[in-house]
């Protein structure tokens, strides 16, 4: 089969900061002088609970912290003075292309429908395609979670499709993790890598 159209997720797939998620959260806990009682694995585990459209990532970020803060004993608010550090320390547009990613997009555009489909708002996956000028790129982007469902869901791939003029059969996903970009990719009938 013929793939006319090509979906990448966005984050850790063409995409990383330059920033350490680890050093921000260690950062925003010495920040506000708050002994650390969860790192970024917890965090990264518990996010998507917090996915609701038309909340920001800020908005996100600081209800996943004060529900961990809440279940560890400690008040929300304590959550949220960590969460607002850590969004004063992130910066969206120090973001850099992983290897080859770059080189891929130059290659594919023109001759392949390109997508973007990814999890979070629209305002920070914005201001890092902005930094790298992806959406030169792309031809469709949907914003997972707040345009459509959050990934896994298929929706936001089915979208992204029908903006594309493509369909699943001719259409292929780059993404990661495999709970969410692989599945919900291979849900919506894409062949995924």
């Amino acid at each position: 089969m013929t793939v006319d159209a090509v979906l990448f997720d966005l984050d850790d797939t063409l995409l990383e900061y330059e920033q350490n998620s680890r050093d921000v959260l260690s950062a925003s806990f010495d920040r506000t002088g708050i002994e650390p009682f969860f790192d970024l694995p917890d965090y990264l585990a518990r996010y998507d609970e917090f996915l609701e459209p038309g909340i920001g990532v800020d908005e996100q970020r600081a209800n996943c912290f004060a529900a961990i803060a809440s279940e560890w004993g400690y008040g929300e608010e304590t959550g949220r003075a960590v969460a607002d550090a850590f969004a004063e320390i992130r910066d969206h547009s120090r973001v850099r292309y992983l290897p080859s990613a770059a080189e891929t997009l130059e290659t594919l555009a023109g001759s392949h429908a390109l997508g973007i489909v990814t999890n979070g708002s629209p305002a920070m996956q914005r201001t890092k395609m902005a930094a790298l000028r992806i959406e030169e790129y792309a031809d469709a982007v949907v914003f997972a979670g707040h345009d459509a469902p959050a990934k896994p869901n298929q929706e936001p791939f089915e979208r992204a499709l029908s903006e594309l003029d493509s369909s699943p059969r001719h259409a292929v996903h780059v993404g990661n993790p495999l709970e969410t970009d692989v599945s919900g990719a291979k849900a919506a009938g894409l062949r995924t890598v």
